[in-house]
């Protein structure tokens, strides 16, 4: 399961790259709570949650994000922000990623996904 985990989180990092993305900090923790991914887009601060499938025959990726990681994910940027001196703008982004093995992969992004 984590290496299907890392596996769309690369594969998110380079689609990021390759959308002029710039990379800051990957599975970046505070407390309990993970960002898969940190970036920004320009000058706007993007707090990246991943998810990864095989299948999306009962539910799609991003049905899998609860209130709860909702909660921990909004804490964990106020932290990032703090500790990086970091006040303007941010965006909280859901990417999910369906694994077509060995025939590929899907991406979907969603820009903007809460608040």
């Amino acid at each position: 399961m984590k290496e299907r985990g890392d596996k769309g989180e690369d594969l998110v990092e380079e689609y990021l790259r390759t959308h002029g993305y710039t990379i800051l900090e990957r599975n970046w923790r505070w407390s309990r709570a993970e960002a898969d991914i940190i970036a920004k887009d320009g000058e706007i601060l993007v707090f990246v949650e991943v998810k990864t499938r095989t299948y999306p025959y009962f539910s799609q990726p991003e049905d899998f994000v609860n209130e709860r990681k909702l909660l921990m994910l909004n804490d964990l940027a106020n932290r990032y922000m703090e500790s990086i001196g970091y006040d303007w703008e941010i965006r909280f982004d859901l990417i999910a990623v369906i694994l077509h093995e060995p025939y590929g992969h899907e991406i979907k992004h969603l820009k903007d996904a809460w608040y």
